[in-house]
């Protein structure tokens, strides 16, 4: 029996039947065979050529096998990306850094070629079972959706507003901490305005875009409404997929990025705030638990949203006084397009109630922490 068909019979076996004594059977076929490898690692190209073609981004297929399967596999799959990376298209500097980002691809410790094939097979088996997801580049497929304009540099406002963001979540003091967030959010404003009113005079304005960031366990229904707030913040929309771990954020380009740094920021500080918090609780008999964690973040979220709502309207007012021309319209027609590009992609989407929150002292300190984090500027959420 060739090699080729050897291949094609382990994947009858595993990729289509989810039974464990199915993938042990093929990966017996697999191991028989030595040299299967090869034509593995090329049909592993493939799969990943496809997922593109479904969707999906390098970021988005390492988060869902971290997330279904385990530390091997992610260097299997990182490895198969950057095999197939050669052969892409350029898919523009949003895509790339993901390529950059990368865990490690090394190749996972061998033991033997049982437990390989069977490895491989797992991962093929989701790989090969990922549904389509909304491209994230208007007007285009799946394979086409790269996200970013081709070649576009980090602007120095978006530098600098990294900067004093990785200053706030290094400090040990919270009142350094809110100040340095405060600035971030003040520029971001500032540089919003500035991209909003650079669009609306040249010939072609932009047009919304999108990008998928991650939404980790645990506390999933809590990161997901800071994310959610931060987003409105910045003049954009987010719609959560619980199942697959993400959030799709709609909104312009520079305001995307923004949106990025900050969630990422505000996350890192409420995970520093709640773990101080947690030490006073056990310093004064009570154990840490799980109710407290949930309410701490979901506090934080709620409070934060608050402050960035205030943030908001007056960065807003002191940008439109100080511009020569009424920002009103300019922003509310970006609002517009960012609202179609929302409902053309997601044309049916539901709300849901946060649970878990019934922990006094976690919603009190994660209160106090979001205070001492305060940033921005938000619009509600629809």
């Amino acid at each position: 029996m060739s090699t080729s068909r050897t291949v094609d019979r382990a994947f009858e076996t595993a990729l289509y039947d989810t039974a464990d004594d199915a993938l042990d059977t093929a990966a017996s076929l697999l191991a028989a065979d030595p040299a299967a490898d090869a034509e593995l690692a090329a049909r592993g190209a493939e799969f990943v050529a496809a997922a593109w073609r479904r969707g999906w981004q390098p970021a988005d297929l390492v988060r869902v096998v971290r997330r279904e399967l385990g530390p091997g596999h992610v260097r299997s799959v990182a490895a198969l990306i950057r095999a197939q990376a050669p052969h892409d298209r350029p898919r523009g500097p949003r895509w790339a850094a993901q390529l950059d980002a990368l865990p490690d691809g090394a190749a996972p410790p061998r033991t033997d070629r049982f437990s390989h094939a069977g490895a491989v097979l797992a991962l093929y088996r989701l790989l090969l079972r990922l549904p389509a997801l909304e491209p994230l580049v208007a007007g285009e497929t799946g394979e086409e959706a790269g996200g970013g304009r081709e070649g576009r540099p980090e602007s120095r406002a978006l530098a600098r507003i990294r900067a004093l963001l990785a200053k706030a979540e290094a400090t040990g003091y919270p009142q350094e901490a809110e100040a340095l967030s405060a600035k971030a959010q003040e520029l971001m404003a500032r540089h919003s305005v500035d991209e909003a009113l650079l669009s609306a005079h040249a010939p072609s304005p932009d047009a919304p875009g999108a990008c998928r960031i991650g939404v980790d366990p645990p506390y999933e229904q809590a990161k997901a409404v800071l994310l959610d707030a931060v987003a409105d913040a910045n003049h954009c929309r987010a719609v959560w997929n619980e199942p697959l771990g993400f959030s799709t954020v709609v909104g312009f380009e520079a305001d995307l990025e923004a949106v990025e740094l900050l969630y990422t920021s505000l996350l890192v500080q409420a995970e520093a705030a709640m773990t101080k918090a947690e030490a006073a609780q056990r310093a004064g008999g009570r154990g840490r638990t799980k109710t407290f964690r949930q309410s701490f973040l979901a506090a934080y979220a709620h409070r934060a949203g608050t402050r960035l709502r205030a943030a908001a309207e007056a960065a807003t007012a002191d940008s439109g006084s100080a511009a020569d021309v009424d920002l009103l319209p300019v922003l509310a027609s970006r609002e517009v397009a960012v609202t179609e590009r929302l409902e053309r992609m997601f044309p049916e989407t539901t709300t849901t109630r946060l649970r878990g929150v019934s922990d006094a002292a976690g919603w009190t300190e994660g209160t106090r922490a979001a205070d001492h984090a305060r940033v921005g500027r938000h619009r509600p959420l629809t």
